[in-house]
């Protein structure tokens, strides 16, 4: 089941996100990684950005968290996670078509990072193109709170408009 996530979910979210993180470990550039690749007072910055949180629980175990976040005139898809564990068994898919489904602009942005070919290829068979690297760089900067190293070594893919 899908649920909007609650302050009480918080160490829950992060204890998703620190591991599916593990994916990224060795393949972004190394000066990117962290450990934790998520500390608390980050997503504490993201939900008081905006950022709104979905999660996916199996029993009472968070397994997977996606966020969704309006900014001006578009919608962003922030912090797609599935446990480990867990993944490539469908829920990522369900989780993001959720919060396309709450989208209240008309576009729908994400970013991931550029050497995450997974995550690239997700969100291509869910409809989502790439922009060039110019439209990239402008989104990035206009769109979202990241270091300009982050955006050298991200993509951002755009969905078809509703």
């Amino acid at each position: 089941m899908i649920y909007r996530l609650q302050p009480t979910d918080f160490n829950a979210i992060l204890t998703v996100v620190n591991d599916a993180a593990q994916a990224y470990k060795g393949v972004i550039p190394e000066d990117r990684w962290r450990e934790p690749y998520m500390p608390a007072h980050e997503l504490e910055a993201e939900i008081l950005s905006g950022v709104e949180f979905y999660g996916w629980k199996e029993g009472d175990v968070l397994i997977a968290v996606m966020g969704i976040q309006l900014v001006n005139d578009v919608t962003l898809i922030r912090h797609a996670y599935v446990q480990t564990a867990h993944q490539r068994k469908g829920i990522g898919e369900k989780l993001l078509k959720h919060l396309i489904g709450l989208a209240r602009t008309p576009t729908v942005l994400v970013g991931t990072w550029e050497a995450a070919y997974w995550a690239v290829h997700f969100y291509e068979k869910h409809g989502f193109t790439l922009v060039p690297t110019e439209e990239k760089n402008r989104l990035l900067k206009k769109y979202w709170n990241i270091p300009e190293r982050q955006i050298e070594t991200s993509v951002v893919l755009k969905l078809a408009e509703k």
